[in-house]
């Protein structure tokens, strides 16, 4: 069967007329939760006419990562999100098209973004291209683990030419076993909070958008076969995912800006005793960058 895709993103952000005044807002963001030392740097590359949007993209990229890697600032991860993720979903889909693989490239988008927060020590910003030569790499390594991870399943089978051209290596001293185990850590505390956020905002939809996601996400039913299993029509079944996911994703993100979430049951008030427990998970996490969550569909 064709796997239903969303449309993917464009290539370039632009960064001309009132787009570049929202920009020069975000960076006055970061400058103010890391310092305005870096401020005139980032919006010298902002309106520099000579650049391509490409390459104020890549400029801006790289001085966002440098300054991600030396405070963990959320605001820098968050706009490295939204510079990158529309490029970074194609060079996914990409890689995945070229190993006829089915997977989402949505998913492994998530899978990128989150090792770009877990490893910035292993971020080097001497060329101004360095954001997108680096996760270029990311996105190689995170598409072949999941082919390996097929492959060992016996469901795919990983060109040997790929395998070969990376060999792993298990060898790292003291200190870095030490930062790998705390950064460890520190993922899997956020993740446990990101679990509950969304498991807390799955248990208030409705039985048939909880059942059509269960379905399709745990229980790897296609679309079709969750539609003839609720006796709805496939395109009904693909809008009652859609919005199901929509709607967990906006509650979790009003969360994370400290807002209440607004999903509810039809004809129920949202209550102090119905937000208390995932606004203090969010509150947890508020000096760290959010991975981010996609909102969008995806088909099987």
């Amino acid at each position: 069967m064709k796997q239903d895709q969303r449309p993917l993103e464009p290539l370039t952000t632009p960064f001309r007329g009132e787009d570049r005044d929202v920009w020069r807002e975000k960076l006055a963001e970061v400058a103010a939760e890391v310092g305005d030392a870096c401020l005139p740097s980032l919006i010298a590359i902002l309106e520099d006419e000579e650049r391509t949007p490409e390459n104020t993209r890549d400029a801006l990229s790289t001085q966002l990562m440098e300054l991600f890697r030396l405070h963990t600032a959320r605001s820098c991860f968050g706009l490295l999100y939204e510079l990158n993720a529309g490029h970074l979903l194609q060079h996914v889909a990409q890689r995945l098209r070229r190993y006829q693989s089915r997977a989402d490239p949505s998913d492994l988008l998530q899978e990128v973004f989150f090792n770009i927060y877990r490893y910035p020590r292993r971020f080097d910003c001497t060329r101004e291209d360095a954001f997108r030569v680096w996760t270029a790499t990311i996105v190689r390594n995170t598409v072949l683990k999941h082919l390996r991870s097929l492959s060992r399943s016996g469901r795919a089978e990983v060109p040997f030419e790929d395998l070969s051209e990376h060999p792993e290596t298990g060898s790292r001293g003291p200190l870095g076993g030490v930062i790998d185990s705390e950064s460890e850590a520190e993922c899997q505390r956020v993740y446990v909070i990101y679990l509950h956020l969304y498991l807390t905002f799955y248990e208030r939809l409705s039985e048939r958008e909880k059942r059509a996601l269960h379905m399709v996400e745990v229980e790897g039913a296609s679309y079709r076969e969750a539609a003839a299993d609720l006796g709805i029509k496939l395109e009904n079944l693909k809008m009652v995912i859609f919005r199901a996911r929509r709607k967990i994703y906006r509650s979790m993100r009003r969360v994370f800006d400290g807002l209440p979430p607004d999903l509810r049951a039809p004809g129920e008030t949202t209550t102090a005793s119905v937000v208390a427990s995932p606004r203090v998970a969010a509150s947890k996490i508020r000096s760290t960058p959010s991975v981010a969550i996609d909102g969008g569909t995806h088909g099987n």
